[in-house]
């Protein structure tokens, strides 16, 4: 499932392809990406528009127009894809059995982008306005942003009981840390997923901050060598489980002690951690 790393690298490598381009057409093959909206109200909002910027905030790109916005939810496998034209485009989408799913594309003037996720689980939908962008205001501090610094980060978690973990996951709270970025924080920081959020003093919980930012980073590298190919529809992102210290390494040896990484649900969710180093 693409988390924060994942999203930017996407954003940083779609900016040049579509900063400055003006929006033809929405072509949508699978209505099911948009729900609840409909197709024809997210044509009216996007056709004629131009794209003025590329930006992500926690799991979620956003392009914002010159009126309006369009978001993207990835979820757990959806992808952006480039064609050269709308005649390719219509050539290859969902021709026959060795064609390319796409759910929905916006022509440009240059190129389209198309929206694709097979198992239908990831969202695009348009705005009339940023302000009445309803994920985008539930959104906690993003993870990259100058102000989550380690008293910030602090203080948030003072005011929570909630076990360390989902504490992370929650993106009202922290936007863009998922399931992998968690479990290895949460293993730099030497820290129990079940400890309470508000049991870390100071000292703890700088660590933990420091964990998050540098395996963010460390992973966004990763995503962006090699960066994203969005005319590969095979493409994606590699050499990310080089980096990995706990996630999905049950019952390998922990990098750190020796001991075995354990796996357990926490949340609805597969958590991976070391018993003998997290506290």
């Amino acid at each position: 499932m693409p988390e924060l790393p994942e999203v930017e690298a996407v954003g940083r490598a779609l900016r040049p392809l579509v900063k400055g381009q003006r929006i033809r057409c929405l072509h949508v093959f699978h209505a099911i990406a948009l729900k609840p909206q409909l197709p024809a109200d997210a044509a009216r909002v996007v056709e004629g528009r131009r794209v003025q910027e590329v930006f992500r905030r926690g799991k979620y790109l956003f392009l914002a127009l010159d009126r309006g916005l369009v978001e993207m939810h990835f979820r757990f496998d959806g992808q952006l894809l480039w064609f050269s034209s709308a005649k390719e485009l219509l050539q290859r989408a969902n021709a026959n059995e060795d064609g390319v799913h796409v759910d929905v594309a916006l022509e440009f003037g240059k190129g389209v982008l198309g929206f694709a996720d097979r198992r239908h689980f990831g969202r695009v939908h348009a705005w009339a306005r940023e302000e009445a962008c309803a994920p985008l205001r539930k959104l906690g501090m993003d993870a990259f942003a100058s102000g989550f610094t380690a008293n910030e980060l602090h203080e948030r978690l003072s005011r929570s009981r909630r076990p360390l973990k989902e504490f992370l996951l929650d993106q009202t709270r922290i936007a863009g840390i998922g399931n992998i970025y968690s479990t290895e924080a949460l293993w730099h920081a030497r820290l129990d997923p079940w400890r309470l959020a508000n049991s870390l003093d100071r000292k703890k919980s700088a660590k933990l901050h420091k964990a998050i930012v540098y395996v963010l980073r460390r992973a966004l590298e990763c995503c962006q060598d090699p960066a994203p190919d969005f005319r590969d529809p095979k493409w994606w992102f590699q050499g990310l489980e080089e980096i990995l210290r706990a996630y999905q390494r049950e019952d390998l040896p922990c990098r750190r002690c020796g001991r075995l990484i354990v796996r357990a649900e926490q949340g609805g969710r597969s958590t991976y951690y070391c018993k003998h180093c997290q506290k």
